[in-house]
């Protein structure tokens, strides 16, 4: 069976528009949830020496800190306490020693994190760079790879991930910290790979049907390829569900958001990076 996408190229516009605008708004509005990675706090991982001393009795002894707790296993509980903006050295040493004061020796101390707003604010540098720099070394590849309006098809699908990716941390509220930098890196490139296989065949069937229309070829391509990208999208999202269910809560808002990116950049690849060729005469460009 051969599905016509070319036929709802008009409603792809309109829908993908709505998506990014409301992925703007909300990134404009209500901004990121940072995790300590960037907004700095304090990050300690404590395993409980008595069975009776649970999470919801470490979080009333903690209240005055709004912590913030995850079970990490069966005994260890990651604790994650704010910090407020402009603290020193000594405010932060001081805010570690009250937390473990509290504690006492109620629980052992896998680990403890202190990361300080300045520090926060390097690493949220650092991360816009990463993903500048990754954008701009694709956008190189697929104009080297590609030119014309292959290339302008995937540059712009391209700022739709990145924009819907962002836009996706915003609305759901998930944690954006260190990972989401690295989800939405991988995201990315996986939705540039997805791309240049279904340009390659795109490609291919506009020199062997030279007389085919455009959208006949589109269409074409895209159901050649489909079996392929549904295996490869499905296969990966049923390996998000096994680290979603069984990683723990530490990993189920990187499988949220990975499963987003796959799905996410498997439609731009269809409804954006393809429907844009429509506009290009590519025999007339590239034959």
């Amino acid at each position: 069976m051969k599905l016509h996408f070319m036929k709802y190229r008009k409603l792809s516009y309109w829908i993908s528009s709505i998506c990014v605008l409301l992925s703007i708004l909300s990134i404009a509005i209500r901004g990121f949830n940072y995790g300590i990675d960037f907004s700095g706090g304090i990050a300690m991982e404590v395993t409980p020496t008595t069975a009776d001393y649970t999470i919801d009795k470490m979080r009333h002894d903690l209240s005055a800190f709004s912590p913030e707790l995850q079970a990490v296993d069966n005994k260890a509980i990651l604790l994650r306490v704010g910090l407020p903006k402009g603290s020193t050295d000594e405010q932060q040493n001081a805010r570690v020693s009250e937390i473990k004061n509290i504690l006492g020796n109620r629980v052992e101390y896998s680990s403890v994190q202190v990361v300080g707003p300045k520090i926060g604010g390097e690493l949220i540098r650092g991360g816009i760079l990463a993903i500048l720099v990754s954008f701009i070394m694709m956008s190189i590849y697929i104009w080297v790879r590609y030119r014309g309006g292959y290339a302008v098809g995937s540059f712009i699908s391209l700022v739709f991930d990145l924009i819907l990716m962002f836009g996706f941390f915003s609305i759901a509220g998930l944690e954006f910290n260190q990972t989401a930098i690295a989800v939405i890196l991988m995201g990315v490139g996986y939705s540039v790979n997805d791309k240049v296989v279904n340009y390659d065949r795109i490609d291919e069937n506009m020199k062997k049907y030279h007389k085919m229309p455009m959208t006949d070829v589109i269409d074409l391509s895209v159901n050649e390829m489909l079996y392929r990208t549904i295996m490869t999208s499905v296969s990966t999202i049923l390996a998000m569900v096994g680290i979603y269910i069984f990683g723990g809560q530490m990993l189920q808002e990187f499988a949220i958001a990975m499963t987003f990116s796959i799905v996410s950049g498997t439609l731009t690849s269809i409804y954006i990076s393809n429907v844009i060729l429509y506009h290009f005469n590519l025999r007339e460009t590239d034959y």
